[in-house]
């Protein structure tokens, strides 16, 4: 029952404060006037939220899911289910929130408003479709389509996160052997070319300043990369920069091209999913948005959204954006003539996922010679400017 706070005179006019547990403002009202108090102000208290400690991950929400569905299937109720649940998952702050869904289950309230309640645990996605199929009597059916459908997904972000792994580290490996390079390999080239007072060539005069510049001011560096990064997350946080930096990122070479194809194999899939499980249509493509990941994509699923809402097509909208391949725009659009639009959009799904896998190998294929020639030509190019002054003093010698 919710709790209330009041401040009210009393009959002799001092102020009076404390709190109250009533079901509603009226009732609070009631309660005071019994008391012969005149109301000044009333003022509901915050509910606390739960608090979990540590992460939930994708996997353990996907078994969780399937065994969820498994134990109704087999005919289990409810609160037995979660209770079961609870107990039996691995993963502590799981067991807590689904120990807190039981109770909620058991005070009246359905498994989808339970769920909710936890948006670090289920996402919005997941709570409309647990709605959905408490409303249709199919939870067990929407549950194991809802599993699968996060598995598929999870694989997706593994495949493009995965990728970008290899070139992450080495060109890690790259920048900490030039950092030794410039701070510790090149001071002791320049001191003996200092002592010798030969002349030395351009090339060894740029890698010499480009190493004095750094063991002198490298703490200018760590401001203003840290200035730069911070600027770059402020404007990313507006409206407009994470329009700009969005729209960038899908318009790069390659790794453009495999941002897209994620995008829309998740956009056809979440959507796909939720109209096959009963959830409407607008709602689908709201919730769809906000997964999108990418702002240019989701003010393209909204403005569809919006056309459907005035009685339009939503391919329509999609191809305005051009975002989506035409391919995909033909197939929605005969998705949405034939009745067939659920079925359309997990075949697309089906048909970029192999896409994606297509794409991220043709990134990693185009990244390993590019990551070959920008350490030759930077850590050779240093190495041989250092020797450069040693052949000249050798033709000196000579």
């Amino acid at each position: 029952m919710p709790s209330f706070t009041y401040t009210a005179r009393d009959a002799k006019g001092d102020l009076k404060s404390g709190s109250v547990n009533a079901a509603n403002r009226d009732e609070v009202m009631t309660q005071l006037r019994r008391q012969r108090m005149n109301v000044v102000k009333i003022e509901e208290q915050a509910k606390a939220k739960p608090k979990t400690t540590g992460s939930i991950a994708m996997r353990d929400i996907v078994i969780f899911t399937r065994q969820f569905s498994t134990m109704i299937n087999s005919g289990l109720p409810l609160v037995q289910a979660l209770d079961i649940l609870s107990k039996q998952t691995e993963n502590k702050a799981l067991s807590a929130v689904t120990r807190q869904v039981v109770f909620d289950v058991e005070s009246g309230h359905t498994v989808a408003d339970a769920l909710a309640k936890h948006p670090n645990a289920f996402s919005d996605l997941y709570v409309n479709m647990v709605a959905a199929g408490e409303a249709g009597g199919i939870l067990d059916t929407i549950l194991m389509r809802l599993a699968t459908f996060m598995e598929k997904n999870d694989q997706l972000v593994r495949k493009v996160k995965g990728a970008m792994i290899y070139p992450g580290v080495i060109m890690s490996v790259a920048g900490l052997a030039i950092l030794v390079l410039l701070i510790f390999v090149i001071p002791v080239f320049q001191s003996m070319f200092g002592a010798v007072g030969l002349a030395l060539p351009l090339p060894t005069r740029i890698v010499i300043g480009m190493s004095e510049f750094l063991t002198g001011y490298w703490w200018a560096l760590g401001v203003g990369g840290f200035a730069a990064v911070t600027a770059i997350r402020k404007y990313n946080d507006t409206n407009d920069g994470k329009l700009v930096i969005d729209r960038l990122l899908l318009h790069m070479p390659v790794l453009g091209d495999v941002l897209r194809k994620s995008a829309v194999s998740r956009f056809t899939r979440t959507l796909g999913t939720l109209i096959s499980s009963g959830v409407s249509i607008l709602d689908g493509l709201e919730i769809t948005a906000k997964t999108a990941g990418n702002r240019v994509i989701q003010d393209a699923i909204m403005q569809s959204r919006a056309s459907i809402a005035g009685g339009d097509t939503i391919s329509a909208p999609l191809a305005k954006s051009n975002v989506f391949p035409p391919m995909v725009i033909s197939m929605i659009a005969v998705g949405e003539q034939t009745g067939g639009l659920d079925e359309m959009l997990s075949k697309i799904a089906d048909f970029y996922d192999e896409e994606v896998d297509a794409a991220v190998s043709n990134l990693l294929s185009l990244l390993e010679p590019i990551m070959i020639v920008f350490l030759g030509v930077v850590v050779g190019g240093m190495v041989v400017a250092m020797y450069l002054p040693i052949f000249d003093m050798i033709n000196a010698v000579q």
